[in-house]
């Protein structure tokens, strides 16, 4: 008789995991709930085969060299998989699978067709690791690197449920939505992002070789120089590090390395949970940036919340998952609040009302889908529609930060031009 390897939580919540012996997984379901468990993942463990053949319909791996890499191939595996990569992948698998293709065959294929890099060798490694007995859920969990904990979750929900193509179908559409809205948000800051650079640049090549040209002209006038270029002269000293004798760093030295001193700052705040509540609660209380950011964090918890019960994967496991890959602290102490909530029986929406971290219109239609039964859609419609609302914002900001770069810019250039004009005119002034 078989034997099911079962994850499954108790009446407290609890992750529990055993081995049940049954005729089908039905079985094994049912006999699980007998003892007043939930089951949340149900693979029957197979004997482990030595013979690495796909079996019926399979592509025999060694013939073609898919199973050993082949001579001269070299690969260097830095980093993850990309996401475009990965979704591309998972749109082929998909495709492969709905065609009846067995899951060895599958992979075999996409394996053969992949660039050298980290994904041909990472789907290697899975082929090799299903093709001995293991799951396809459980071999892509060893490969974090490319399948994150969302990725495996829903591909063993596929699995249990006999719906992998339709989950790899819906794996790939959250991907490439995800993935549109923070192309959105990023393309949306290189503009500004280049202009200032630009104009940082030219500015302090001003400062630190046009400026010093006029200081030297202005030593022989013999005069009191105004205030304003008193002070655009010590910070032409101080970028120089000419500002006194004892000055070790120039200033200019401080202007490029202080992003990077920022950064890792603020990273090593994060490593701590109270500095990484802080930060996240300052973040969203920031103007426009602070909405923004709400905004997109909803849309994103809401519609891989939404995709993970489309899916069929239990709710309390689907609202852990999206609570560990939410991305932000308050919204995270808010779904432990939901989990909790929804492991004692309670509502799923008055917890969020309560933590006051989602609009009013997104809690009410919680509230709605879950009276309907209907909650998975719900919560991809929400998305949908924080989808939208981000990207009139975004494309908003990028019309408010023109005039602003425009304004700030042009005070940059007309305080140098000022600052060096006026002891001309003094000048002019005490000789007539």
């Amino acid at each position: 008789m078989p034997t099911f390897q079962y994850e499954a939580l108790n009446e407290a919540g609890k992750p529990q995991r055993g081995n049940v012996s049954a005729t089908s997984s039905d079985e094994a379901i049912a006999q699980i709930r007998k003892q007043g468990l939930f089951p949340t993942s149900v693979r029957e463990q197979k004997v482990k085969k030595k013979s690495k053949s796909g079996g019926k319909g399979d592509a025999p791996r060694g013939s073609d060299g898919a199973s050993k890499k082949k001579m001269g191939e070299i690969t260097i595996n830095i980093g993850g998989v990309s996401t475009k990569v990965l979704t591309t992948f998972t749109r082929q698998f998909s495709t492969l699978q709905d065609a009846g293709l067995p899951i060895l065959r599958s992979l075999a294929i996409l394996e053969l067709q992949q660039k050298p890099g980290l994904l041909k060798t990472i789907l290697r490694g899975v082929h090799d690791d299903v093709a001995s007995g293991a799951t396809l859920s459980d071999a892509m969990a060893k490969h974090p690197k490319a399948f994150d904990i969302l990725y495996t979750k829903m591909i063993a929900a596929g699995e249990v449920g006999g719906v992998l193509d339709i989950i790899l179908q819906r794996l790939a559409d959250f991907m490439e939505k995800a993935a549109k809205l923070k192309r959105r948000i990023v393309g949306a800051m290189i503009y500004p992002g280049v202009v200032l650079s630009v104009a940082g640049l030219i500015v302090t090549a001003i400062m630190i070789f046009i400026v010093p040209q006029f200081e030297k002209i202005f030593e022989d006038f013999d005069t009191e120089l105004p205030t304003m270029t008193k002070v655009l002269i010590n910070f032409s000293k101080w970028l120089g590090g000419r500002l006194h004798p004892d000055q070790m760093i120039p200033g200019l030295v401080w202007v490029l390395f202080s992003p990077f001193i920022i950064f890792f700052t603020l990273k090593l705040i994060r490593k701590s949970a109270s500095g990484k509540a802080i930060m996240d609660a300052i973040f969203l209380k920031i103007p426009v940036a602070g909405p923004l950011a709400q905004k997109s964090t909803i849309a994103k918890f809401t519609r891989t919340l939404g995709t993970l019960v489309s899916a069929g994967v239990p709710i309390l496991e689907s609202i852990t998952i999206t609570r560990d890959t939410t991305g932000n602290f308050i919204y995270r102490r808010a779904l432990e609040r939901v989990h909790d909530s929804v492991r004692q029986g309670n509502s799923f929406a008055e917890p969020l009302r309560q933590a006051k971290v989602c609009d009013a219109i997104v809690v009410n239609m919680i509230d709605v889908g879950e009276e309907t039964g209907d909650l998975d859609k719900m919560l991809i419609k929400i998305a949908d529609n924080y989808d939208e609302e981000v990207d009139v914002m975004v494309a908003s900001l990028v019309s408010l930060l023109e005039p602003i770069m425009v304004v700030l810019l042009g005070g940059i250039v007309g305080f140098i031009v000022i600052a060096l004009f006026l002891p001309l005119v003094k000048l002019i002034q005490s000789v007539m």
